[in-house]
This record gives C-alpha cells, structure tokens and sequence, in this order.
C-alpha cells in the first residue's frame, strides 16, 4: 500500500518542528490561565476567574494531544515554555491572554502546510484545525477587553 500519485507525503521533520513551537504554545496557554484565574479578585470577576480555569484545563488536554502526535511521529516534545507576563489589572490580564492566544493560534496554523496529504496528514490537520476552533471560541476574553476598554 503506497502514496495515491495525487498525495503529499508529510514533511515529518517540519511537522515535529511546528509541533514542538504548538507544544510551547500550549504549555504558557495553561499556566497563563491557570496564573490569572487565580489572581483575579472581587465579586465582578469570578464569572471570568471559572472560565479561565476551564480554559486551562482544555489547553492540558490539547497539550496531551499534542505530545501523543509528537510521540506518534518519532519526536520527543519539548519542555520549554514560551514565556509570559503577569500584570496585577484584570483588564491588562485578560489583554495579555488573548495576544498570546492569537499568537498561539497563528502558530498551530503554521503546522498545517508540512502535513501533506496522506491519511495521517489529514488527521492532523483536522486535530491542528480543532485547536484553533476551540480557541477562538474564547470569544469571551475578547468581549471582556471590549466591555472593559471601550473598544
């Protein structure tokens, strides 16, 4: 059983390479969260204080999505974590959060180009497509920083 004439193969050393960048992504993802759901104060944020703690507890599922694949593929993940900030302001916070989810958005979309077109390629694409649905449903953080910012 070989590749169809009309397929890609994977760039596997590309796609390991991008994996482990989404893999760094998701480790600050989770931490940042859980970091400002926890120093949120007062009865205004606690809504807000429960969601990000739901929002971090899907970036460690991710996060085992991810090194499953990476394992999968022959890499090792990494167990660096991109850096982040901490600001005392909700409002400054939650700004934070959703610049590092845009940026960690652009770079799971970075994975899409080297997985090619053969069956496993697909599936990753769809998982890479899946995490950036999911984020981007933390429309939420982004209505916030509207709400609170006025813009």
């Amino acid at each position: 059983m070989g590749y169809q004439e009309d397929e890609e193969p994977m760039d596997v050393p590309a796609v390991l390479d991008a994996l482990n960048a989404v893999l760094s992504m998701l480790y600050r993802s989770a931490l940042q969260y859980t970091v400002v759901s926890g120093s949120l104060f007062g009865l205004q944020y606690l809504a807000l204080g429960a969601e990000l703690r739901t929002y971090g507890e899907a970036e460690l599922a991710d996060t085992r999505f991810v090194v499953e694949k990476l394992a999968a593929l022959g890499g090792t993940p990494t167990t660096d974590v991109t850096p982040f900030g901490w600001a005392g302001e909700p409002e400054e916070a939650v700004g934070m959060l959703v610049a590092c989810e845009k940026e960690a958005i652009d770079t799971l979309r970075a994975v899409i180009p080297h997985t090619g077109t053969e069956g496993r390629s697909e599936a990753l694409e769809h998982l890479m497509e899946h995490l950036i649905l999911r984020k981007q449903n933390h429309d939420f953080l982004t209505r916030a920083v509207r709400q609170a910012t006025g813009h």
